[in-house]
């Protein structure tokens, strides 16, 4: 890395650039990761998803399905069957139009995300979910952030393209689904050509999932918990199901778009990449996590298990999460996942393995 990428990187990232350039200039990284396939130069030209569907003329068809379902709103798992079109406002207080907080590149991101040129975030207002730890309740709980129309959304992705980003980051997507596929092929028209990822919370209805067959090229969904009643204990309101609509769901994603598929420079093009986020007193569930992954999706699965978790918003207030995780916690969650047979392990999470391995070695 040159001076000058340094500088740059520090000018516009703040302190996700700081925890990229810290992994790009002092890895602790075990040898390459198996299993990740890479296009190379002579191959098949890669293009996004949206503009294979939309050359057959079946996009537009897509998006008038998907703006019908909130005329009585199911969405997601909720299934509130208010008619937002008018005006009515369900358990995620979203309006008919998409509410955005920010737009950004952003260099925290899995690694392939980030690249060189950031990943290309559009972080949405309000959420279906309402987790008592949640990191960004500012945006998720209180809805801060401003309408847009479909176009100012397409105009977002096209100004994400233009300063360099790698794809287009929708964070929370799953309450504005339809105004998001308006605004791609919006976009599209205008030259987009970016991959799109769904960065979702995992609560989602498989049906919609299935709606975004062919539209979507790379899935990003967390999964919080393995147990209902830990799912329903974290959150404000009742979602004892999340579970099994996380595992569903996300079964739907792996099927339509397979395992992670990047560029010969590593960039993420295509694929399931899935957030895992390890929980004191192992409330998340994480052996069962790590094993239902090797089951049921592939041993070549992307999965990041994610050490950052911290005491935020209402957690304080719950003992068995009111502390942050300890290196032993974090140690044992990775040797879970090793023991399954999980070989595409995100290379954070290798790095902060060693570092915590060495702590109570």
């Amino acid at each position: 890395m040159t001076r000058k990428e340094l500088l740059k990187l520090l000018g516009l990232a703040g302190v996700g650039g700081l925890f990229y350039i810290a992994d790009r200039l002092w890895p602790f990284r075990e040898p390459e990761q198996k299993g990740v396939e890479r296009l190379t130069a002579g191959e098949r030209q890669w293009r996004p998803a949206y503009v294979v569907l939309e050359e057959k003329g079946r996009l537009a068809e897509r998006i008038e399905q998907a703006y019908s379902i909130m005329e009585s709103c199911r969405l997601c798992p909720r299934q509130c069957g208010v008619n937002r079109r008018t005006g009515q406002l369900g358990f995620c207080r979203a309006p008919e139009k998409a509410m955005v907080y920010s737009q950004q590149p952003h260099f925290g991101e899995e690694l392939p995300l980030v690249g060189r040129g950031g990943s290309g975030t559009i972080f949405f207002s309000n959420c279906n979910l309402r987790c008592v730890f949640c990191q960004n309740w500012p945006i998720a709980h209180e809805g801060w952030g401003r309408e847009v129309s479909d176009e100012e959304l397409a105009e977002m992705m096209l100004d994400l393209q233009r300063i360099g980003c790698h794809n287009i980051n929708l964070v929370t997507p799953t309450h504005v689904m339809p105004n998001i596929l308006g605004a791609v092929r919006i976009a599209l028209q205008k030259g987009l050509n970016l991959p799109l990822c769904y960065n979702t919370s995992g609560y989602e209805l498989t049906e919609m999932v299935r709606l975004l067959d062919g539209i979507v090229d790379l899935y990003l969904p967390d999964i919080k918990f393995m147990d209902g009643l830990e799912a329903e204990r974290f959150n404000l309101a009742a979602a004892a199901d999340y579970p099994q609509m996380a595992k569903e769901s996300t079964a739907e994603m792996h099927r339509q778009v397979g395992d992670l598929l990047t560029d010969k420079d590593g960039i993420a093009l295509r694929g399931l990449m899935i957030r895992h986020l390890v929980m004191p007193n192992r409330v998340a569930g994480t052996r069962d996590f790590v094993r239902w992954v090797a089951e049921n999706l592939s041993t070549k699965t992307y999965v990041n298990i994610m050490s950052q978790y911290r005491v935020e918003f209402m957690a304080f207030d719950y003992p068995l999460i009111a502390r942050a995780i300890t290196s032993e916690e974090f140690v044992e969650a990775v040797s879970w996942a090793k023991e399954a047979g999980l070989t595409n392990l995100d290379e954070r999470t290798l790095s902060h393995y060693e570092l915590h391995r060495r702590r109570v070695s």
